[in-house]
Formats: C-alpha cells, structure tokens, sequence
C-alpha cells in the first residue's frame, strides 16, 4: 500500500501548492492518525487530489503557510460535525451530484500536470484551463519533448504493468523508472528537490483572529469536501469486502483529528484515500493495522529515502496524477447515466462543468438544489387525483356522489395542480375525498385541502373526508381543516359509513349554500 501511495503523496502535494515533503508528512502523521481513531478499519487516509484542487487557489490568496493552520481549523470542524451526528448525512447527497464534481475534480487534476509535464510552471490558483493554455505558450519545447515522453512513458507503463500482473505497483515502478533514465541519460528536466530526512518536530501555526476570520470560509469548504469524500470513501470500502461496519460519525472524528496533527507536522488537510483505501482492500487488508503500516513505511521514506526521492522528475508525477485523472471516472458510470433520465444526465455535467469552472463547493451546493428540485418535482408527478366507484351495489342517486383518491404527497410542490384537478369534478352534490392513500401533508397542502373543502360547499356540494390519518391530524388541525366542513362530523375513519352518509344525503335533497 505504501509503495502505491508515495508517489501520488509527492505529487499531491506539489499540485496543491505546498510542496513534495507536505504531501509526504500528510500521508504519514494524517494516515496513521485515522487509522487508530477512524471509524473504518481498512480506509487509508492522506492527501487526495480533491483536496490539491481546491487548496490551490486557497495557496495562491493565502500562501503556503496558511495551510497548517487551515488543517488544524478543518480538523476542529470535522470533529464538531462527528460529535454532532452529522456523519450519515453523505448519503442525502445523490449519487451524480458525487460522481459529477468527481470528473470536474478529474479534469482540474489533469489539466493542473499540463504545465509540469511541458517542463514549466503555472502560476498557483490560476484556472487550471487557462494555465494549461498558456503552458503551451511559454514552453521551452526542447525541455518539452523530453518531459512530454517521460509523461507517455510513465502514463504507458501505469496502463500496461497491471495486464502484466495486478500485483505489480505499476505507479512505483513507472516513476523509479523514469527516475533512473533522467539519472543515467542525465535529461535536464525539473525534479522534485530537497526533501526533508525527518519528521518536524509538531508546532502550533502563528494566528490571529483577523487571519481566522479570513480563513474560515476555506476551511469550511475544506472539512465539508473532506467530510465527504471521507465518507463515500469508507462506504465504498465497507462493500468491497467483508471489513465489518464502519461508523460515519466516528470517521468524521478521526479525520478531523488526523487533519489537526497533520497541520501541526506542517502538513495538509487530509482525507480518506478512495483509490488508495481500494488498493489496501484488494491486497487482503481487513484490520487497521494495513493502513498503520502504511504510514510507518512512509516514515522510513523521510528518514531513510529522501536523498533518492529528491531525483525524482516532476514530469513523472505528472504522468502518475495525468493517469489517475483518467481512471477517477470510469465509461461503465458515464453509460449507466446517459441511460438514465435527461435530468441525471444534467445534474452530473452541470455539476463537473461548475466544479471545472467555480469550485467544489459551489459545484456541491448547485447540484444539491438541482437534485432536490428533480426529486421534488418527481414526488409532485406521484400525486394525482383519482375518481373511483362507490363500494357495493349501485344505487339510484350514486352519480351524484363522487368518491375521489388523493395519492401521493399533498405538498407545496403538489397542491396547485391537485386543486385543479378538484375543480374538473361537476355535477356532484356529496364529494367523498379519501387521504387514507396520501402519504404526506405539509402547511401547503393542508391549506389547498381547506380552500378545496371552501370551494365545493361555497358551490353547494357536502364535502367528506375519510381517513384522515394520525400523522397528519396536528397539521390539518392546524390550518382548520375541519373547521372548514360544514359540520365537523363530516370525517368518517370507514369508508362503509361515509358511503352511508352521503347516500342519506343524497335522500334528503340536494343543499343550498346560504346566499
């Protein structure tokens, strides 16, 4: 699991704007850290390219020194959020909201490698797209060509390597690879640098309360995405295999705490690992024990590695995240959603398109609204109003007697048209309306049901309800639907005995609403 996670530790960090020896730091403090107190047993926790993305522009306003002081903040808001309960609230996000901000999120990773894998630089926080663009422009193209066939050579090998054997760490030995060929080819192309031979010693960022203040809305945004894909990350986990149940509070807590002693190492935010955590599953891993190794085995990295980590070519790096891009989203997930509704389809690339543009953030609150107001005008398409016959044998005067269904939820989204639907009904002098079949009744609804009842009587027609059930008796008392009957006994628990009331009804002619 170490061997996949160290190139992508380095990489991470480098895209975020920090630097190679902060991803490292993350991977290992934050990794062994949630390990111990997560609430998975198998999740590997670390820097993630989510993460990168959307620290960036936070580093380009802020500077990289911000971002310990950001992890500590994220990491006291990810442990109120456990401690709150707010760890099942993942699953109300629907499923192409989080795989559309995941291509946005695949698109801004790929794009940020364009300049690195031409040999240059981009300026940390501008649009990846534009970045990317001008990459082009200020390449030195003999440096270019050389860093472009380290980038295809690596990006092949990743593809290739796990058809030879799955096993192989296809990310490891692409970038030791391309590493020993720079070396002997002595290619002149960027490399990683100077990387710290050991753990920080741990140290409280410098703050004030004008520096919290400004950076409170990024930290937010930092624990929300972490809080996430933390989530989604254990979840996938718990179904890969049979690891035992996960706790989506306790993960929540395990994080923020892994993310405050991470920025206290002088670290990153972090969160749980997918494609990592997917590895550590496939390997056999089912205790915490697999994720604690992976941390310690990092640590030998800084205190034994870096000298040869140092070599390392950005342009390797490059390549390993240019592939994972690819990989984040998969042709089996795009095809399930083009098969779905026009609006899935809609949801998922409004979702990637803002994320691409905006950021995470905005991309998860636009497709959240979007999402519920689908859901909502798919719970409004349920409800409809039903005309059915009367029970038993037909007798004379039973035309004049409607015996009407609500169905689904009489709801704001609901109410306008079901009261429309009422008016069609004519030539009726007794209306039965069942609710024993209306599955929901909100202030909205309730009030549409008392200017219905209104309506009818105002027209000379006996309204009478049946079924009216328990969970819906405070609201509609509240909004006076009873007091809305001409006689509060019109409301019947048997649909017999209603029946028998409007026949009496029917017996005694028909009634004139009072001028």
């Amino acid at each position: 699991m170490a061997i996949v996670a160290l190139p992508l530790a380095l990489a991470f960090g480098i895209s975020s704007g920090v630097s190679a020896a902060a991803g490292l730091v993350t991977a290992v403090v934050a990794g062994i850290v949630a390990a111990i107190f997560g609430g998975s047993n198998v999740q590997v926790s670390g820097p993630t390219g989510a993460m990168a993305v959307i620290l960036a522009p936070v580093v380009a306003v802020h500077g990289a020194e911000s971002v310990p002081l950001l992890a500590l903040m994220a990491g006291v808001l990810l442990v109120v959020m456990g401690l709150s309960g707010l760890g099942r609230a993942v699953s109300l996000i629907p499923w192409t909201v989080v795989e559309g901000f995941t291509l946005g999120i695949a698109a801004i990773i790929f794009l940020q490698q364009v300049p690195m894998a031409l040999g240059t630089t981009a300026s940390v926080g501008m649009n990846p797209g534009l970045a990317a663009i001008a990459a082009f422009g200020t390449a030195d193209w003999g440096t270019a060509l050389v860093t472009l066939a380290i980038v295809a050579g690596v990006w092949g090998l990743i593809l290739l390597l796990p058809k030879v054997h799955p096993a192989i760490p296809a990310s490891l030995v692409a970038v030791i690879l391309a590493t020993v060929a720079t070396f002997v080819f002595t290619l002149p192309v960027p490399t990683i640098g100077t990387l710290p031979t050991a753990l920080p010693a741990p140290a409280l960022p410098s703050f004030d309360l004008a520096r919290l203040g400004e950076l409170a809305m990024p930290a937010f945004g930092i624990a929300v995405l972490a809080a996430i894909e933390s989530l989604l990350s254990a979840r996938v986990a718990s179904r890969m295999a049979d690891t035992g149940p996960y706790s989506p509070d306790r993960e929540l807590s395990g994080q923020g705490l892994a993310s405050i002693a991470s920025g206290l190492f002088g670290g990153m935010p972090a969160t749980g690992a997918i494609a990592r955590t997917a590895v550590n599953v496939k390997s056999g891993a089912r205790t915490r024990l697999s994720a604690i190794v992976h941390g310690v085995l990092l640590l030998v990295v800084i205190y034994l590695g870096s000298t040869l980590v140092a070599h390392i070519p950005l342009a390797a790096l490059a390549g390993v995240l240019m592939a994972t891009a690819t990989r984040m989203v998969s042709p089996e997930t795009v095809r399930s959603i083009f098969k779905a509704s026009r609006a899935d389809v809609l949801i998922f690339f409004l979702t990637a398109a803002i994320t691409l543009a905006f950021d995470l953030i905005v991309a998860i609150q636009i497709g959240l609204v979007l999402a519920a107001i689908v859901a909502l005008k798919h719970v409004a398409d349920q409800a409809g109003v039903r005309r059915e016959s009367l029970p038993g044998e037909r007798l004379p005067g039973d035309e004049r007697i409607a015996l009407v269904r609500i169905d689904g939820a009489m709801f704001f989204g609901a109410a306008d048209r079901l009261q429309r639907e009422f008016n069609e009904f004519t030539g009726i002098e007794v209306v039965i309306i069942r609710l024993s079949h209306l599955s929901g009744l909100d202030a909205t609804g309730a009030n549409a049901l008392v200017d219905i009842i209104h309506t009818f009587e105002h027209r000379g027609v006996t309204v009478l309800l049946k079924g009216l059930k328990p969970e819906h008796q405070r609201v509609a008392r509240a909004f006076g639907v009873r007091a809305a009957l001409r006689d509060e006994a019109h409301v019947f628990d048997s649909l017999e005995d209603a029946v028998a009331h409007a026949r009496s009804h029917i017996e005694r002619g028909p009634w004139q609403p009072a001028s």
